[in-house]
């Protein structure tokens, strides 16, 4: 194996621990403390921050995926660029993906059924850094077996670009979708509370998110609940919190929540 296909972990020991066995508990913890029902999640939202902020309410997600956790072998994340602008989609080149727990495969024959797309890039350097998508990983390898990714930074793309993707890639239950967002930002916690629950709700009625300030990935959620609306997905929410609730001080917090979609048949 090349080094250079590898995309190592960019934010290990800042995000979450850089220790394996460290994080191998941390994750278990989080997980043996969340209190989501198992069901069977065709996609999840789920947040991005530091495991000491966000980390227990992404937990809620992908404790619930533990019901179809066996029957999932790919994961088409969708994350927010925070790192380096592109203009649509960027994803990567490299072959595998490598946390603290391990190296996950990047499912290379996917990527090349939708980079004929217009909307979608190969490109390295948007995902070298890109911690949206990384923070996933220590879960899903928690918590799945054998599995592989396809991952996407999302620019300056619209939601039906995604969407597009997102059909492109849907499978059956051997593929799970994830998007990767945060709610508000910095906001007094009483309004934070107030201004997610508003965002909630609208995710859960399959409404589209106006701005981009009540979630950083405000286009791949719309992204998804344009899907979700096609394919007649049922929203749940698993858990709404801010960093107020969980490490922080509350003058100004971030919002994160975690939803599970499943579809019809499956509910």
């Amino acid at each position: 194996m090349q080094v250079s296909s590898i995309r190592p972990a960019a934010v290990a020991g800042t995000f979450y621990p850089g220790e394996s066995g460290v994080l191998r508990a941390a994750v278990a913890s989080l997980l043996a403390h969340a209190a989501s029902v198992p069901i069977d999640a065709k996609a999840l939202i789920v947040p991005h921050a530091g495991y000491v902020y966000s980390g227990p309410i992404a937990a809620s997600a992908y404790a619930a995926l533990r019901k179809s956790a066996m029957a999932v072998r790919r994961v088409v994340i969708f994350g927010p660029a925070h790192r380096a602008w592109v203009a649509g989609l960027a994803t990567t080149s490299a072959a595998w993906f490598e946390t603290p727990l391990g190296r996950v495969p990047v499912d290379q024959e996917a990527i090349a059924a939708v980079a004929r797309l217009p909307q979608v890039e190969i490109n390295d350097g948007a995902q070298a850094e890109e911690h949206s998508l990384e923070v996933q990983l220590p879960f899903l390898q928690s918590v799945l077996t054998d599995f592989s990714i396809v991952p996407f930074v999302v620019g300056g793309a619209s939601p039906a670009e995604v969407a597009e993707i997102m059909e492109l890639l849907w499978g059956g239950p051997e593929t799970l979708i994830v998007v990767s967002s945060d709610l508000s930002h910095y906001l007094p916690y009483a309004e934070a509370q107030r201004i997610d629950r508003i965002t909630a709700d609208s995710i859960l009625d399959g409404g589209v998110l106006a701005r981009h300030e009540q979630a950083c990935g405000a286009t791949p959620i719309n992204g998804l609940l344009e899907v979700a609306r096609h394919k007649g997905l049922l929203p749940t929410l698993l858990d709404l919190r801010n960093s107020g609730d969980t490490a922080g001080e509350r003058t100004r917090v971030v919002g994160y929540a975690a939803f599970a979609f499943t579809e019809p048949s499956h509910g």
